[in-house]
């Protein structure tokens, strides 16, 4: 156990499309740290607000943030020059998370599957995308390659309607990708310190599950034990444990998965700094084997104070 005399700091906010669900989590941990005993200060930090990683108070930093200068390696990268101890994984593993495109290939490589894809970048021919796509299959997702929480994400069933999508995300985001559509189940799986915690099945009122269904839409259903098979179960736990320890991932993380009816897995993505909101995925599934909150974060700290990785 960790000595209450620690000082954490909780970082938040950042900056993006993600950051009002940055600010949620922090204040949530930090809610979380305080029930708990510890000295806690929240701190929303910015490339141009770096003040707090200075403070020699501090003996531990907790990561909150979501989406660039968050998961994208870059933070990481500054607090390993400094020598700093934080939550959650380092700068590589974090850059390559972030990148959906490396982080596809990093699940093939550990034999997980995944979705058929076509890269959408500056050598794209828009002209014979649509043609392409009809070769991979009936139905797409577009999305782009560095965002979280579901921005810019759409589905499309028709094929030019898909080549347009694409173009349209290049044009707002920058490298994207058509990925086959996948139909099934759609199952999250939280890893804490290495180990997969029981796995939750979305279901989403709405046509996919976006980002108000994830953050805002109360009628979105998360459900446990909804998986018969203790086959597929391990299967699944076993790949949602694979895809973290291809990359590298410390501490804490979050994989999404769609069940087909034929009982196959397909890894979507993974996601290093899973969100700690009340609509939050990974607190329910701790929640599930008995801890709080506070307890979570507490061995997520535990971890990183020890280097348990």
């Amino acid at each position: 156990m960790i000595k209450e005399s620690k000082k954490i700091a909780v970082l938040m906010g950042g900056i993006g499309e993600e950051r009002p669900v940055s600010l949620n989590s922090g204040k949530s941990v930090c809610e979380a740290i305080k029930q708990a005993g510890f000295d806690v200060v929240g701190a929303d930090i910015t490339p141009e607000d770096m003040s707090i990683l200075d403070d020699k108070s501090i003996d531990v930093y907790f990561l909150a943030l979501h989406g660039k200068f968050g998961e994208d390696g870059e933070l990481q990268q500054i607090m390993e020059d400094k020598g700093l101890v934080y939550t959650g994984s380092g700068p590589k593993a974090s850059a390559t998370a972030f990148d959906k495109v490396a982080s596809k290939r990093a699940f093939e490589s550990a034999s997980v599957k995944t979705a058929a894809m076509i890269e959408i970048n500056n050598a794209t021919d828009f002209g014979t995308l649509a043609g392409n796509l009809l070769a991979m299959g009936k139905k797409w997702v577009v999305k782009p390659v560095r965002q979280g929480s579901s921005v810019g994400v759409s589905i499309v069933d028709d094929a030019e309607t898909a080549a347009l999508k694409a173009k349209e995300c290049f044009g707002q985001f920058g490298d994207c990708m058509v990925e086959e559509f996948i139909p099934g189940r759609e199952l999250t799986v939280g890893i804490l310190c290495g180990r997969a915690l029981p796995i939750i099945e979305i279901r989403a009122k709405a046509k996919f599950y976006d980002y108000q269904a994830k953050y805002i839409d109360d009628s979105t259903e998360y459900l446990f034990d909804t998986i018969a098979e203790r086959g597929t179960i391990a299967k699944i736990s076993e790949a949602a444990v694979a895809c973290f320890n291809s990359m590298g991932c410390r501490d804490f993380s979050r994989v999404d998965f769609i069940l087909k009816d034929d009982g196959s897995a397909y890894a979507l993505e993974i996601n290093t700094i899973p969100g700690f909101t009340s609509h939050s995925l990974l607190p329910k599934a701790a929640a599930k084997i008995g801890l709080s909150m506070s307890e979570l974060c507490m061995r997520i700290i535990e971890a990183a104070s020890k280097g348990i990785r």
